[in-house]
């Protein structure tokens, strides 16, 4: 069967170009589209499409307000098409914590032809939304209450490592503002683009009780605070005398990603060994299996998210079936495991 795609954009013009675009795929089918919100909404329920395309400036609604409303009501996988995600924008960030699976730049310029060079990623995301899960995400949005850490433990010395995909940028939001502001220190590589990280740092940052920034060479890593990898750089782990600090590099994509998961988990495993915990959540492919591994292999703890509750149970499988995953835990769980690494003040 075909996927079932409804394109939701007010102009004229993008609606039949994202059309055209994605019938040369066989695997897709555009069953219609929308020019706002309103009409998407009759046309959700009349089509029941598997993947929506959603542009983000829009007549009557706008897009984030709508995505909000669907994600709450009806759940399913969306791909923002916009030019708000050109410069990794706050609402771009805002889409993705809100359940959107990906986003797709629209270019600001000559837009026909634009779009048409941007068809082969148009036509990869809505396959990998496709295998998405909605139910997943609607679950993970629960609220969930803010952790107090244990008084008695000392999460200096401790390190967490996370690596995310598709589907990281809510899991992550719902993780770390569930985190006390005396949390071991926390690394994460989330593949995303240049820009756009350092708006999510921003975001996350305004929510949490941790400071998160984006990370930057040579910055000392500190016990509650959260180091975002920056877009296309790898984000590292190093000894610097008796402290931790961040190192950036621009080497090449490993897993396919850069920054990439596996380098800094590698890492991880070499500068903190057995005084760190490896988790790997959400996201497509195998990114973070052998770096995870070798943490474990190093005497770290490693953790994998459920795959109910991954928006795409890709990574943490690749992970589990190497052996690099001690244990599974659900999303609400996995903030408890973070807090627990710290180790018992003497006397």
């Amino acid at each position: 069967m075909p996927i079932k795609v409804l394109v939701v954009d007010d102009s004229a013009l993008i609606r039949q170009v994202l059309t055209e675009l994605l019938s040369l795929d066989p695997a897709i089918e555009v069953v219609g589209s929308a020019a706002d919100p309103y009409v998407a909404r009759e046309k959700i329920k009349a089509l029941t499409p598997d993947v929506i395309t959603l542009d983000i400036e829009m007549p009557r609604m706008d897009g984030l307000s709508f995505l909000e409303k669907l994600m709450a009501l009806r759940p399913m996988p969306v791909v923002v098409v916009s030019t708000l995600t050109q410069k990794g924008t706050d609402a771009a960030v805002r889409a993705m914590e809100l359940g959107a699976v990906d986003y797709v730049a629209k270019p600001m310029l000559d837009i026909r032809n634009g779009m048409v060079g941007l068809g082969e990623e148009l036509v990869a995301k809505v396959k990998l939304a496709a295998a998405s899960r909605p139910r997943a995400r609607q679950a993970a949005a629960r609220t969930m209450a803010p952790l107090t850490a244990d008084p008695r433990l000392s999460t200096a010395g401790r390190i967490v490592a996370i690596g995310a995909s598709t589907g990281g940028v809510e899991t992550l939001q719902r993780i770390l503002v569930r985190l006390p502001a005396t949390s071991p220190a926390i690394l994460v590589t989330q593949h995303m683009p240049a820009g756009f990280t350092a708006s999510f740092a921003r975001r996350l940052d305004g929510q949490c009780a941790v400071t998160v920034i984006e990370a930057t060479d040579g910055r000392r890593v500190l016990p509650g605070h959260v180091y975002i990898a920056p877009g296309a750089r790898h984000l590292e782990l190093v000894r610097n005398g008796a402290h931790y600090a961040c190192r950036l590099q621009d080497g090449p994509a490993m897993s396919g990603h850069r920054p990439s998961v596996d380098v800094l988990f590698h890492s991880v495993a070499a500068a903190a060994g057995g005084n760190a915990l490896g988790v790997i959540l959400t996201g497509m492919g195998r990114d973070g299996a052998a770096g995870l591994l070798a943490m474990r292999r190093a005497g770290a703890r490693t953790l994998g998210q459920s795959e109910a509750t991954c928006v795409i149970y890709g990574m943490p499988r690749a992970a589990m079936e190497i052996g690099a995953v001690a244990a599974e835990y659900p999303l609400d769980r996995l903030a408890e495991e973070m807090i627990a690494l710290g180790e018992p003040i003497a006397g």
